[in-house]
């Protein structure tokens, strides 16, 4: 009898092994261009450049930068917002596992024992006055039989769940390597900053000094001391805002890393930082599809495709199975020799007729696979505009460059003529304050171009999915 009631429950299980009643997947058609945009702002095409995927290119080789490289993997092993996002995919991993367990029956044994001494004049002769009994039970508490799938969907989203949480923290992760990047960068591009108007006040305070005794000995005008004094001032306005700036780039630095960064891995200007490696973003808009956040967007929708599912088994009859062996002996060491026991086993059949309840979740589940939808579809639109953003700063910004630093060139030269030009008498202290001011403003662009540069880099490579871990896909638990 046993034997029988056994096979029947792996012949049930095997049977309704994956049988769902979730309406099938197909995944929406991406609602952006296949290819990128091309143009005068976007350069040469993806595919004239012969660089890697940013998939394609793990983050320790896309930063050639070893201060940079030392930095972003502090952050990685101290970020406390890693650290939440780690934890989460181990919640979800295990609310994964509770619901993968409810398919299957839940098995449960209890034994007890019991002794009882009775009075002789209540005992038979020849009978012992002490009694003793045992008892051991093995039973199945009320196990659904999953024959309309409720189960199995309700597993498959949680399963869903699991691998969207585990993409998000991959997405944590890109983002905190980007992060780290653009806030080291900006912390430099300040601190060089900082020092080009510590220089320009030096350099203005001693033409000041200058202008001064010329003023006292009546060479100079008290027009020209004044316009020497604008300079002077202005730049010292500037080394307090640049001193504020490079203190809160710190502190920003240090919280996504976790940790107060040394001093020998901050160099004072960007041109002494190894520029990242080139990475192409792929023939076409198709590679989107492999970025962090639409795969766990994908994930969420498919949940609520196996959320449909579940609801619609919930108008199908639930079946349930109870079963329970129990043994019992004066001695256990005979319970066991003789193998006595009981067997019994019940079946139970709720078949719904009606539930308002039921018609509203499975309503709900309809609205929520339209959300999830739209909430895919928005995913990719707004991933193309990252990447075609960064693409169009790319394709622009060495030009950019290119002519801010003949500009800084022509300016230097320019300051310098009319120096001396001043210095032999023959223009005012004007044309040199107009010069000076053209140049720390040059000066200040090229600094911050520079900036934009490796930055947007650092963007593309993170827009396209670059940063987190090699595999694009997580396997399941």
């Amino acid at each position: 009898m046993k034997t029988n009631v056994f096979l029947l429950l792996s012949g049930i299980t095997i049977c309704t092994a994956g049988c769902t009643m979730a309406p099938e997947y197909t995944r929406p058609e991406a609602p952006v261009p296949a290819v990128w945009p091309t143009g005068a702002a976007y350069g040469e095409p993806p595919a004239a450049t012969g660089a890697p995927t940013a998939l394609e290119l793990p983050w320790r080789e896309f930063f050639t930068d070893e201060k940079l490289r030392q930095v972003i993997e502090t952050a990685l092993d101290n970020n406390r917002d890693l650290r939440l996002a780690a934890l989460n995919v181990e919640l979800a991993r295990a609310l994964y596992g509770i619901q993968r367990n409810e398919l299957y029956p839940a098995v449960y044994a209890t034994a007890g024992g019991s002794k009882q001494r009775s009075s002789a004049d209540l005992t038979s002769p020849g009978y012992p006055r002490t009694t003793e009994q045992y008892n051991v039970n093995l039973g199945i508490l009320s196990w659904e039989i999953d024959f309309f799938g409720r189960l199995r969907s309700l597993e498959d989203r949680a399963l869903r769940e699991y691998l969207a949480t585990e993409q998000a923290r991959r997405s944590a992760q890109i983002m905190l390597v980007s992060s780290v990047a653009h806030a080291y960068l900006a912390l430099v591009a300040d601190r060089e900053g900082l020092a080009l108007a510590e220089n320009t006040f030096q350099s203005q305070q001693a033409a000041y000094k200058l202008v001064q005794r010329q003023y006292e000995v009546g060479v100079a005008t008290e027009l020209d001391l004044r316009r020497a004094q604008m300079p002077v001032d202005t730049a010292r306005g500037d080394i307090a805002s640049y001193t504020q700036l490079v203190a809160q780039d710190e502190n920003v630095l240090n919280l996504l890393v976790g940790s107060s960064v040394p001093e020998h891995l901050l160099p004072a200007q960007l041109a002494s930082i190894i520029p990242p490696e080139d990475v192409s973003p792929g023939l076409s808009s198709e590679s989107l599809l492999r970025r962090p956040d639409i795969i766990a967007a994908e994930h969420q929708l498919q949940g609520a495709y196996a959320h449909i599912g579940a609801a619609r088994a919930a108008f199908f009859p639930n079946i349930s199975l109870t079963t329970t062996l129990g043994t019992a002996s004066d001695e256990l060491s005979g319970l066991f020799k003789s193998g006595s026991g009981t067997w019994s086993y019940a079946g139970q059949v709720a078949m719904p007729i009606f539930d308002a309840r039921t018609w509203s979740a499975y309503r709900i589940t309809k609205v929520q696979r339209k959300v999830a939808i739209t909430a895919y579809e928005k995913a990719i639109q707004s991933a193309f505009r990252e990447v075609a953003d960064a693409l169009a700063v790319r394709g622009t910004v060495d030009q950019q460059v290119s002519a801010q630093q003949s500009l800084v060139d022509a300016a230097a030269e320019t300051y310098r003529l009319s120096t001396a030009r001043y210095d032999k008498g023959i223009d005012s202290y004007l044309s040199v304050l107009d010069a000076q001011r053209s140049l720390y403003a040059a000066q200040q662009g090229l600094v911050y171009l520079r900036l934009a540069k490796l930055a947007n880099d650092v963007r593309l490579y993170a827009v396209l999915g670059g940063g987190g871990d090699s595999s694009a896909e997580t396997t399941q638990p």
